[in-house]
């Protein structure tokens, strides 16, 4: 039972049998994730073989058409294993199918003993219908603590999703060290207070949250992630969402003058960032820092939800819009963007960022996060933009699964496990899941909101749209297995 879907499969009769004797030939990475997926459980050792031969796990390399960057072949028989792939990034998917092949016991953190480490004989073809496939984790609400962020890599992983997406900033916390503005996390990391229950319930928990994660922990959870096929995007909300930031330093703000507290509420703060050029320098510096850390090659700048009522009030602002020609102090909100697109293209990057920016004609080769609905995948593909589909209609998973009296606060409505793997994205270069955290504290409460609905996007992404969703109910049955042994806080199917 294989999740997601493979292209293609057939079985035939026997098995191959792993036991102390079994070793392995493959690239040294791949080698090192084999033995991390398969050594915990089974206790086999899997040393180095000089060459292919039988009783070996064979992963190699070599030109294939058919099956791009991360497609993969994998053939078992009674006497080994043989994976092939045109590049690395097909022959870790291919050690992820290995995993799923071998019993459940296989998930556990420990050796189990008295298993039978068979596995099946099959030949499996497999090519992923989407490049980009993706979940975003907001830690700038809830800075969940960094082993959650190794473990969900690995959920990643496992299911085939090939990018984490951290959103590190928000109104409510900054969570990205910046050595040239420690205070962005000495005083912007921590807020006094959290909201109780929804954002119409005025009430707070009266308890300081605060945290941050430093350079070197985030270059080693980089490394951690691409050994396992998973790219991390960074995420810092820009020129909105900036809150936090402006507590930090005032002189961010269109009010230098006002002492702004870390947002204590959810919702959209009207506090953005101010014009002038000292503010430019300032996040071409951060993002300066960012990019050091982070070797993707997307960024991502954010650009949702930016009121415009501080930039209307400002002299500067309104001189600003006026020098640039733009009929509105609004529009400021594309020079923003220019300005942060065209400095990451100069430290060869690309910028992402949520659909409002199409409002805005943003820069050629500016990759759209369309969120807003299934309309913004239209207007960003007609717009000749490079589109990842996240709409909040079927990828927003901090929303409920169900709106029965049992189901933990969501910030919204309800998303159902058949309307995620329903989604058919059309022709863009992705699909992503959401899981933003001002409902999620605990990281309990995100794998709850998580899985089993990231199973059913990850299909989407690397199947394709159009799978039939009781077969697929079928198959996630016997995949929950897998997550009981990793110990996931998944919900129940109904």
């Amino acid at each position: 039972m294989l999740l997601p879907r493979p292209t293609r499969m057939r079985r035939s009769e026997g098995a191959f049998p792993l036991s102390p004797a079994t070793r392995v030939h493959a690239p040294e990475p791949v080698a090192r994730l084999l033995r991390a997926l398969l050594t915990p459980a089974t206790g086999l050792p899997l040393p180095d073989a000089p060459a292919p031969g039988d009783g070996v796990l064979t992963f190699r390399l070599a030109a294939d058409p058919e099956l791009g960057e991360e497609g993969y072949r994998l053939r078992v028989t009674p006497t080994g294993v043989v994976a092939g792939a045109a590049a690395e990034a097909g022959l870790r998917w291919a050690a992820q199918t290995l995993r799923q092949l071998l019993p459940d016991p296989v998930y556990a953190d420990r050796v189990v003993r008295g298993v039978d480490w068979r596995l099946p004989c099959v030949e499996v073809t497999d090519v992923p219908a989407y490049a980009w496939r993706g979940s975003l984790l907001d830690v700038a609400r809830w800075c969940h603590p960094l082993p959650f962020l190794y473990r969900y890599v690995d959920l990643l992983a496992l299911h085939k999703l090939n990018t984490l997406h951290l959103h590190l900033t928000d109104d409510q916390g900054w969570r990205f060290d910046v050595r040239r503005y420690p205070l962005l996390t000495e005083l912007g990391g921590v807020r006094r207070e959290s909201p109780l229950g929804h954002a119409r319930d005025e009430r707070a928990d009266g308890v300081p949250h605060g945290g941050f994660y430093t350079q070197r922990e985030l270059r080693d959870l980089v490394d951690y992630a691409a050994l396992r096929g998973v790219r991390v995007m960074p995420e810092i909300d820009l020129p909105g969402h900036t809150q936090a930031a402006i507590a930090a330093y005032p002189e961010l703000g269109n009010d230098p003058g006002t002492r702004l507290p870390v947002g204590t509420t959810w919702g959209i703060s009207t506090h953005v960032l101010n014009v002038a050029d000292a503010t430019l320098d300032f996040v071409r510096d951060v993002l300066d820092e960012v990019v050091d850390v982070f070797p993707f090659e997307y960024v991502h700048i954010g650009g949702d939800e930016v009121p415009s009522r501080e930039w209307a009030a400002s002299p500067h602002a309104q001189r600003r819009a006026a020098q640039l020609g733009l009929a509105r102090v609004a529009d400021l909100q594309g020079w923003w963007t220019a300005h942060l697109t065209d400095h990451l293209a100069r430290r060869g990057r690309r910028a992402a960022a949520w659909d409002e920016i199409l409002d805005r004609r943003p820069a050629e080769g500016t990759t759209i996060f369309a969120w807003r609905g299934e309309d913004r995948i239209l207007a960003g593909r007609h717009a000749g933009h490079e589109v990842v589909a996240a709409p909040y209609t079927h990828t927003y998973f901090d929303w409920a699964e169900h709106d029965g009296p049992d189901e933990p606060l969501a910030i919204a409505g309800v998303l159902p496990l058949e309307r995620v793997y329903g989604f058919a994205p059309g022709p863009v270069l992705g699909v992503q899941g959401q899981l933003w955290s001002e409902y999620l504290p605990t990281t309990d409460r995100v794998e709850w909101r998580a899985f089993p609905r990231l199973a059913a996007l990850a299909e989407v992404g690397w199947s394709g749209a159009g799978g039939d969703f009781g077969e697929f109910r079928g198959r996630l049955a016997a995949h929950l297995g897998r997550l009981d042994r990793l110990g996931v806080n998944y919900r129940p199917l109904d």
